[in-house]
């Protein structure tokens, strides 16, 4: 998948040679060719693309790195196959540095770096390169960490994902929430969701997000993707203004607190769909994270809106697989709508839905071992990697060696 799940344990290492447009920096003039980027958002990418600093996400993209981190009086270094090397070239300046960061953002921007020590934005390299980039402060300089995202949305079957997403993705109407920890490839799998139903619904799709990651081309469908600090100010206003919108389909980013699942809730329960993510490691853990949103009276209402507009729960983890291409493979848990997620949701047996799970597996529920087996028995990952991801390593070894 596009996104790749860091592994900070792996200790940094130099290239041994220096990459494509890498080496000494000139001074802060325009490059040649930098400008208006084809096919990108406006505002993306003309402030860093007419720095020195363009040479270096130009590098990460042709070297086909996950990830590209900067910082002043640092050599950058980028992230390939999970590991962190040097590029070969000299520290960046922290004053030049600084001057370059800021010229590349909007006035807004800047105001939310200057308040919050730290801004999200899309960076449009290309028409087909587009780096999700974080700029935040670190011990009073600025540093950036910039992930490169696939132009490409790959189709369900081209990411590893089962069949079941064509299910998923032709609900009506509900709440579809993806989970995993960050570098898990939610984004991914989301924009997968948003492109089935562009290729095959005729329906208007509006998307809040800080930044946007993945351009969508319309097909059959009329999206219309918001980024804050560019088309809005605050994610916040965009929610109030959602429902006015007439959508059909919602992507509503990450749920980042109550008033954020509340907006999910109210518009699946006026019959849009919605899809969102959230930073969980199981789909347990994802009850959990939305009721520690809301206060214990505020619960039960909560947990009966779950059950009704729930369609699928999904949790993902991104492994490295034995192979050279994929690099990496997701593992997928994944719990649908039913009657029997219905009554665990409101007997607030949420902590228990794994038995759902694994009792309605013929509907295309899978647990995350269901998914570590089937991924170790077509040999993409190695068996010590799947006992690594599974929460119960036991019943994963009993399960491959058809004990259960």
């Amino acid at each position: 998948m596009a996104e790749r799940a860091p592994d900070h344990a792996q200790t940094s290492q130099s290239l041994p040679g220096a990459l494509p447009g890498a080496g000494a920096l000139p001074g802060a003039g325009a490059l040649p060719g930098a400008g208006v980027i084809p096919g990108g958002l406006p505002g993306e990418g003309a402030g860093w693309a007419q720095t020195p600093l363009r040479r270096f996400f130009e590098a990460a993209a042709n070297y086909g790195a996950s990830d590209l981190i900067m910082r002043g009086g640092q050599v950058p270094r980028i992230r390939l196959r999970g590991k962190l090397q040097a590029i070969k070239s000299d520290a960046l300046d922290p004053v030049s540095f600084e001057q370059w960061v800021l010229q590349g953002l909007l006035p807004i921007q800047a105001e939310a770096l200057r308040q919050k020590g730290a801004v999200d934005v899309g960076m449009q390299l290309t028409a087909r390169k587009r780096f999700r980039v974080n700029v935040f402060r670190t011990r009073g300089q600025l540093a950036l960490a910039a992930r490169l995202l696939n132009s490409e949305v790959l189709s369900f079957a081209a990411l590893g994902l089962p069949p079941v997403f064509e299910q998923i993705a032709q609900n009506e109407y509900g709440l579809v929430l993806v989970g995993g920890v960050t570098g898990a490839g939610k984004s991914t799998t989301m924009a997968a969701l948003l492109q089935y139903i562009n290729q095959h619904r005729a329906c208007h799709i509006v998307t809040l997000e800080d930044p946007i990651e993945y351009v969508l081309p319309e097909d059959k469908a009329l999206i219309h993707q918001r980024e804050v600090g560019m088309d809005l100010p605050s994610f916040s206003l965009g929610l109030r203004s959602l429902v006015r919108e007439n959508p059909d389909v919602v992507l509503i980013g990450e749920m980042r607190d109550r008033e954020t699942m509340e907006a999910a809730l109210q518009a699946a329960e006026t019959g849009h769909l919605v899809f969102a993510t959230l930073h969980a490691g199981s789909i347990p853990q994802i009850f959990t994270r939305i009721y520690d949103l809301f206060t214990p009276e505020q619960r039960p209402l909560v947990r009966t809106m779950l059950a009704g507009y729930v369609r699928a729960f999904i949790c993902q983890k991104l492994l490295p697989t034995v192979k050279d291409e994929p690099a990496r493979v997701p593992a997928v848990e994944v719990l649908l709508q039913s009657p029997n997620t219905r009554k665990y949701i409101i007997e607030g047996r949420d902590q228990d839905i794994l038995e759902v799970i694994k009792a309605e597996r013929d509907a295309g529920m899978q647990s995350m071992v269901d998914s570590l087996v089937d991924l170790v028995q077509k040999d993409y990952i190695h068996p010590k990697v799947a006992e690594a991801a599974a929460v119960s390593s036991e019943e994963l070894r009993m399960r491959l060696r058809g004990i259960v």
